[in-house]
């Protein structure tokens, strides 16, 4: 089975958008490793490596999701994980700013898929779905 690391970056302890997201993921078949709230860039990378995943999904709610995820990219490399599939969504920066400059930013760093504030775990199954060769 195909699995996915998700959870929620930083000091972030939203945790009912984590729960709807895994219940979503396990529904449509994905092996999904919830790591919960308040995780590390490590916690992500380790629990992707002991699972063989192709794709971490990072969540932020509180807004300071740019500060979190600066370098994740670069400590998959490291790991050994550098080809994985990194998304992320949320309210992922401070402040109302422009969603199409915030979206370059992140892919910069090395995102691969990046999602505007209330974007539903369903828009985002299509992207998995191609990413995972489904």
């Amino acid at each position: 089975m195909k699995s996915i690391v998700i959870g929620v970056i930083g000091a972030d302890v939203h945790a009912v958008g984590n729960k709807i997201i895994e219940y979503t993921l396990e529904n449509a078949g994905y092996n999904v490793v919830n790591i919960g709230v308040l995780s590390s860039q490590e916690d992500f990378i380790n629990a992707a490596i002991e699972a063989n995943a192709r794709i971490i999904l990072v969540s932020s709610l509180y807004g300071h999701g740019e500060i979190d995820c600066r370098g994740m990219r670069d400590k998959c490399i490291e790991a050994g994980i550098g080809d994985i599939k990194l998304y992320v969504g949320g309210n992922i920066v401070v402040g109302k700013q422009d969603f199409e400059e915030v979206c370059q930013r992140f892919l910069a760093m090395g995102f691969d898929r990046v999602y505007p504030p209330g974007t539903t775990i369903d828009k985002a199954l299509s992207d998995i779905k191609q990413d995972m060769g489904d």
